[in-house]
């Protein structure tokens, strides 16, 4: 397989664009980047999750610390394919994304239990989590179009735009494609901006310009709730959404005895 960063530790800032920002932005950001090795790619992802979602669930109380686990492939793959198994961690603002490649299959059976192709350093902490999370198994699918540049005076600094995602909780295998629903609004583009310090000023002077502030956003995040809400207002639940529910009301009412005790 080609070679790739195994490690990334950086600064992660999300900016939710319509197209009139967009456009204005991508001219305005034409001669100050480059396209990455990427490009333009379609991003596959398969969130791993226990039964009642405690992993999506402890992200949405915005701790000081959290981790999600994924298996990600750049288009939509065969059992031969590259993927990637990912663990990323986020710790006060700062994120750290650990990832091993192998064959799709290899990556299917490897979170499924088998043993990895190659044990290292960060298998070790991919097992850990699955350990710490009794139950692990595929819990949502999420792609999307990418547009990854990165600035031509510090290739550190990578910008992404990411368009139609898409996201489905049943069919969690990406070789049996990866269509689902929006995620976004009609003509919505999701930005990330990655920097390992420091934004540059030219680039604050350009958000700044067109009115673009960051927001508080996680993909798999925003499909557990928009899956939650549709349950709630649904006649017939959604498989293994009701329970979900039954423990993020009990929670609540913990927390208000608590609260009044």
């Amino acid at each position: 397989m080609a070679k790739f960063k195994h490690n990334f530790k950086r600064i992660e800032q999300k900016y939710l664009l319509n197209e009139r920002q967009l456009d204005m932005l991508m001219s305005s950001l034409a001669p100050l980047t480059v396209p990455d090795d990427w490009g333009e790619s379609r991003i596959c992802n398969i969130y791993y999750d226990t039964p009642d979602y405690r992993v999506v669930r402890r992200s949405l109380e915005k701790p000081k610390y959290k981790e999600k686990l994924r298996l990600r492939t750049y288009g939509e793959p065969t059992g031969e394919s590259a993927a990637f198994v990912e663990i990323k961690k986020k710790y006060r603002g700062v994120v750290f994304k650990r990832r091993v490649d192998m064959h799709y299959d290899e990556a299917v059976r490897y979170l499924d239990g088998a043993p990895p192709p190659e044990r290292c350093q960060i298998t070790n902490e991919i097992d850990w989590f699955v350990c710490s999370n009794p139950g692990l198994r595929p819990s949502m699918l999420i792609s999307y179009f990418r547009t990854a540049l990165y600035a031509a005076d510090d290739p550190e600094l990578r910008i992404t735009f990411d368009r139609h995602i898409m996201w489905r909780a049943d069919r969690l295998d990406l070789r049996e494609g990866v269509e689902g629903r929006e995620l976004l609004g009609e003509g919505e583009c999701l930005m990330e901006i990655k920097i390992p310090g420091a934004m540059p000023l030219w680039l604050a002077e350009l958000l700044d310009r067109f009115g673009i502030y960051p927001v508080s956003f996680s993909k798999y995040g925003r499909a557990y709730c928009t899956m939650i809400s549709e349950s709630r207002r649904a006649t017939v639940a959604v498989p293994g959404v009701s329970k979900v529910t039954e423990i993020v009301r009990g929670e609540r009412a913990r927390r208000r005895e608590r609260a009044i005790s």
